[in-house]
């Protein structure tokens, strides 16, 4: 089995020995991303702005292999304040994933000084065959 594996300088730094993609078997998949900003390391306060910077990470991740959120299948959330938290996030993510929504699992979990993580995994498209024009 073929892998490729990624770090890109445009996504936060990895916090550990980690890729922030990989790629085989026509899936990608991303590492957990969190709420920092690539450019400056900050963390924007609150879950609505939180939540919109991972997601803002995870399409950049997502066009290493030229795919966007459309793509994705499968979603994982982690949540530092499940109770509290889930309806605003989801009010994001509603917006920010589209129809037919991918399948999602969201956990509370103990973060490091983040409200959010997610991860995703992601259909590759077909390569459609080019042909000579006549």
């Amino acid at each position: 089995m073929t892998r490729t594996s990624h770090t890109s300088p445009s996504l936060p730094a990895p916090a550990g020995p980690y890729s922030h993609v990989v790629a085989a078997a026509g899936l990608v998949w991303t590492a957990g991303f969190g709420p920092q900003d690539p450019r400056t390391g900050s963390v924007p306060e609150g879950i609505v702005a939180q939540t919109e910077q991972v997601i803002a990470n995870i399409e950049e991740a997502l066009t290493i292999h030229d795919l966007d959120l459309e793509d994705v299948v499968k979603v994982t959330v982690h949540l530092q304040h499940l109770k509290r938290d889930f309806a605003a996030y989801n009010e994001v993510y509603a917006r920010r994933f589209s129809q037919p929504y991918p399948v999602r699992t969201t956990v509370g979990s103990d973060l490091m000084d983040i409200l959010v993580e997610i991860d995703v995994t992601a259909a590759e498209r077909p390569v459609r065959s080019r042909t000579a024009s006549p």
